[in-house]
């Protein structure tokens, strides 16, 4: 069960969901997704709803499912403003880091590698309460990500994502996460952010 004080920290995954299956139910793929050729038409919304989009059902339900997983381990770890901060630089990682560095993908969709960078600051926000548990995880992940890069993607999850995954977006959002993750420490720290006022 949640707590009355985690109520508000919910709406953004909740928010993000549903714009997802907006999306996906009016058929706006084509529109929105990540598109070198359209960004480099002036289209730069593309590079944060490309985030948002998915290949089919299945893709937005399994990234669905990977949304409530990190909200479910790091809920009580970040605030409002801070899983926004990390949602805005994650995302914009990802999308960029593909615009800058994989110049011949033509587009991108998908939240995964987004959810690569919520859960790296998510993590590392964890550091401060639960160290070893924190580090298990983000080791967890790091392993992920260098299978990945080595291998390609995790068996299986190309059928369930019903087509390729470009594995890059999730190191680019992971790279975001622990920029954001770093920003939010700084933050915390030079404003003198306490814990006492959880919610926001």
């Amino acid at each position: 069960m949640f707590k009355p004080n985690q109520y508000p920290t919910l709406i953004i995954p909740v928010l993000i969901a549903l714009v997802s299956l907006v999306f996906q139910i009016a058929d706006l793929v084509p529109q929105l997704r990540y598109s070198r050729f359209l960004i480099e038409q002036g289209h730069w919304w593309l590079l944060i709803t490309g985030n948002l989009v998915h290949l089919g059902w299945g893709h937005l339900l399994l990234n669905l499912a990977g949304l409530a997983m990190v909200w479910w381990f790091f809920i009580d770890d970040l605030k409002i403003w801070e899983w926004l901060l990390a949602l805005l630089v994650s995302g914009l990682f990802v999308t960029s880091g593909l615009y800058l560095f994989d110049v011949h993908l033509i587009w991108y969709v998908g939240l995964s590698g987004l959810l690569h960078g919520l859960f790296v600051a998510g993590g590392i926000r964890l550091l401060d309460k639960e160290f070893g548990f924190a580090i298990i995880l983000l080791i967890m992940l790091a392993g992920k990500l260098t299978y990945e890069q080595f291998f390609g993607s995790l068996p299986g999850t190309s059928e369930m994502s019903g087509g390729p995954v470009v594995v890059n977006a999730h190191l680019y959002g992971a790279i975001g996460g622990v920029v954001s993750g770093l920003l939010v420490h700084l933050i915390r720290r030079f404003a003198g952010v306490s814990d006492s006022t959880r919610t926001f």
